[in-house]
């Protein structure tokens, strides 16, 4: 069983993502830490590119300020090797198609393997152009996750019956950013999903108090949040890895409600 599975044995998973580098790779290290301390079940790091097209402008601005300071690709492999000597919890690269690309894509899945990175979301791949990275992908025992978007529909069962680790549901179209409302009828595609797959889904993109986390959670099997934790990246700086202690916290115990 992957190791992904794990993140939701206990019951509903809390997911944080946390864009590396952002304000420097030392506060990446301890809001991962802090996360994980706090009950994160499953850490998604996101690896900076410079044109990232799924993004709302707060993980926008997260990839620019990480850019900014320097961060490459093989400086975050270094930090993963660094918080794997004491973080257990899955954790998984979100990144885009050109990072891997560019990297050569076998050598960063194999890397990713080595490092302990179980898995690799890549939201500007569509679903029938995994097969790029999908052979590597199971040579090295890395779960390519599939994201289901609202306009997925007739492909839902098609991608959920072929998905591993679990499967990122897309609350609402458009790009990421906190929402005050989610209008998308999720719950009919979380009930295909659950027809095709016994793979665990979680729901992500506009999603920033506990309350939308634990409705979220409610209807799957999991809730994921970036850009709230963003904002107090961006607000906070080096003393953020505190405040996204306490916000984690707040969020699992929403979520465990659920």
């Amino acid at each position: 069983m992957s190791k992904i599975r794990e993140a939701f044995e206990k019951g509903k998973a809390f997911i944080p993502f946390i864009t590396c580098g952002d304000p420097d790779l030392e506060t990446t290290a301890a809001v991962v830490r802090a996360a994980a301390a706090n009950g994160a079940d499953l850490i998604e790091l996101g690896i900076p590119f410079s044109d990232p097209t799924a993004e709302g402008p707060v993980i926008q601005g997260a990839n620019i300020r990480a850019l900014e300071g320097g961060v490459t690709t093989d400086k975050v492999f270094d930090l993963v090797r660094e918080l794997r000597k004491d973080v257990a919890i899955p954790m998984v690269f979100m990144t885009y198609a050109n990072v891997v690309y560019s990297y050569g894509a076998e050598n960063f899945i194999s890397i990713c393997q080595e490092i302990g990175i179980d898995g690799l979301i890549l939201p500007d791949i569509p679903y029938e152009e995994k097969e790029e990275f999908l052979p590597y992908c199971k040579k090295y025992g890395v779960d390519l996750i599939s994201m289901i978007a609202p306009t997925s529909e007739n492909r839902i069962s098609m991608i959920a019956s072929q998905a591993e680790g679990f499967i990122y549901v897309v609350s609402s179209l458009g790009v990421t950013g906190t929402r005050n409302e989610i209008k998308t009828d999720l719950d009919s595609i979380v009930a295909l999903i659950r027809q095709s797959t016994k793979v665990p889904c979680a729901i992500g993109f506009g999603i920033s108090t506990p309350e939308q986390a634990k409705k979220m959670a409610s209807i799957s099997d999991g809730a994921i949040v970036g850009s709230a934790i963003i904002k107090l990246l961006e607000k906070y700086g080096k003393d953020a890895p505190e405040q996204v202690g306490a916000y984690v916290r707040s969020m699992k115990a929403a979520v465990r409600g659920a």
